[in-house]
């Protein structure tokens, strides 16, 4: 009888064991150590995936990631990819998304096929995370053939409260005159024009009025864009959009954006404008500004965060930069904080050649969750940030180090994982109210360095963003911002080889005889219109009502 229990019992423990070992490595293979490769089209300025977070992320899920990059102005990148059909696990294409599904280069996250041949809904088997953080806005992820082919990069559920207008200006400059009233583009040019006049070297080197930074595609933002902000136009990439008609039209087709490179035409020639400003490689451009003696920029913060905080770490704060909202004329209204809402387009891909697709579709899926979302943008507890009264709080001495070293996001992570990865936006609130993001209101000011608050109270407000027209009284286009469209590929290319030839018309514009800018404005114009540009605008009119009826939202209102 003894032997008979005995026998038994060893059957029944060794059962136990079998299933508790089959349910131990069933649970645990998301933790089994993994490497997949990730490519970037947006350039990355450090690639390791070792930092504090990083490491944290792969000790939650067993994932780390072998990210390839390219620079941020080489258009071939993706093109060649899929020439060759080598392909990393991740993708993020932005803009030429759509040549990865036409080449049949990434899965449809909602009907991918197994290696079985069966048809699976990788969203709704394992995407809970996603669906929780994407929720209604999920549907502004699907492509034109109704499939889901990203995780869509940039903020849900967020609101503006940072901006860093269209140009910039020295704190020191406005301390000199008094913090002057800045409202037009002539009113800030008088203003660099005097301080120059006045002070004519700084730190021993020839102060310069404005630089801008133009080099590779760096000039869409940093010259191109100025021109329809100065004029109370959004960033819509390189469209204008009539917001009752739905219409779009190339933006450098407008006669309006001429107001600003005329502009720029007299100050180049007055010697204003840093003559290098086409010619300089980004480097150099950040150089210049880390000497302090650039007054003016036109580029916003996230181009030169490193700098500014080396310019405080130099003992130099005032000569980092204040926000005001400068238009053309009064008659205009700067437009910074037009308020598109979640828009999709771009995101991270899953690719055919993904070593084990149901893995990396987990692991994103992690990366929306409440628990990644903290770490990404917060960093480890009771290091880069302590809990107290049930709300995380950034200590005093992290603050510092973050608004003072140029390396901080580098070297914690912190920040550094959550472009272009899904992520929440500053309106979200965790399970437990509190924050999910740093940057709230009052994070927000907390950061701001003593120069900035005092040059916000001489203009009698908190925040930057006080200071420019709220999202509220701005026009919300519907349909999203066009820079996130994937275009198809002719109208693409058309604008790509448009973009490049406009770049190069415009500088000859800007440098040229004042007396010749209307005509050589007027030959680029024709020259487009020769091109097709107008026949593009009525393709991205098409895509405009393609993307509204596939959101829900009827075009002819």
């Amino acid at each position: 009888m003894k032997h008979r229990l005995l026998l038994c019992t060893l059957c029944l423990s060794a059962l136990l064991f079998s299933c508790s070992r089959k349910i131990s490595e069933e649970d645990l293979s998301i933790y089994n150590p993994i490497t997949f490769t990730f490519f970037s089209s947006d350039g990355f300025s450090d690639i390791s995936f070792d930092d504090p977070v990083a490491k944290a992320i792969t000790a939650k899920t067993g994932v780390t990631l072998d990210i390839h990059e390219t620079h941020a102005s080489d258009s071939l990148a993706i093109p060649l990819m899929v020439a060759n059909g080598r392909y990393d696990d991740f993708i993020y294409a932005k803009g030429d998304l759509t040549k990865l599904i036409d080449a049949k280069a990434v899965i449809a996250l909602d009907a991918w096929e197994s290696p079985d041949g069966t048809v699976v809904n990788l969203i709704e088997k394992y995407g809970e995370n996603m669906k929780k953080l994407y929720g209604t806005e999920l549907a502004k992820l699907k492509h034109s053939d109704g499939h889901i082919y990203s995780f869509g990069t940039y903020e849900v559920h967020s609101k503006i409260l940072e901006t860093s207008g269209s140009l910039q200006i020295q704190h020191a400059v406005l301390k000199e005159f008094g913090y002057p009233k800045i409202k037009t583009l002539d009113d800030y040019a008088r203003i660099l024009r005097i301080y120059l006049k006045n002070n004519p070297t700084i730190n021993g080197q020839p102060t310069i009025g404005l630089s801008l930074l133009t080099e590779g595609s760096l000039w869409y933002v940093g010259l191109g864009n100025l021109a329809n902000y100065v004029i109370g136009l959004p960033d819509n990439g390189q469209w204008i959009v009539d917001n009752t008609t739905y219409e779009a039209q190339y933006k450098f087709l407008n006669p309006d954006m001429a107001v600003f490179f005329r502009w720029l035409n007299e100050l180049y020639h007055d010697g204003t404008l840093d003559p290098e400003s086409f010619t300089q490689t980004e480097e150099m451009w950040k150089a210049k500004i880390a000497s302090g003696r650039v007054l003016g920029i036109g580029y916003p913060l996230w181009g030169y965060t490193d700098i500014r905080k080396q310019l405080v770490s130099d003992g130099m704060p005032e000569r980092t930069y204040a926000y005001l909202p400068i238009v053309s004329d009064e008659k205009y209204r700067d437009p910074s904080l037009t308020d598109f809402g979640y828009a999709g387009g771009w995101g991270i891909s899953i690719s055919k050649n993904c070593s084990d697709v149901v893995r990396a579709f987990k692991f994103m899926d992690w990366m929306c969750s409440e628990e990644a979302q903290v770490l990404v943008n917060w960093g480890i507890e009771g290091v880069n940030y302590i809990v107290k009264d049930g709300k995380r709080i950034v200590p005093p001495e992290e603050l510092m180090r973050q608004k003072t070293d140029p390396d901080y996001s580098a070297k914690t992570g912190v920040g550094k994982w959550v472009y272009p990865f899904p992520e929440y936006g500053n309106a979200a609130v965790d399970s437990k109210g509190d924050s999910i993001v740093r940057d709230t209101r009052p994070n927000i000011i907390d950061g701001y360095l003593p120069v900035e608050k005092e040059t916000l109270s001489r203009y009698g407000v908190d925040m930057w963003i006080d200071l420019f027209p709220p999202s509220s009284t701005l026009e919300r286009p519907p349909y999203g911002q066009l820079w996130r469209y994937n275009l198809p590929k002719e109208t693409n290319d058309l604008l790509l080889a448009a973009d490049e030839y406009v770049k190069q018309s415009l500088i000859q514009c800007i440098v040229s005889d004042p007396k010749e800018f209307d005509t050589k404005w007027n030959e680029m114009v024709v020259r487009l219109k020769e091109m097709g540009m107008e026949e593009a605008g009525k393709t991205m009119t098409e895509l405009i009502h393609q993307q509204l009826e596939l959101w829900g939202i009827n075009p002819a209102k």
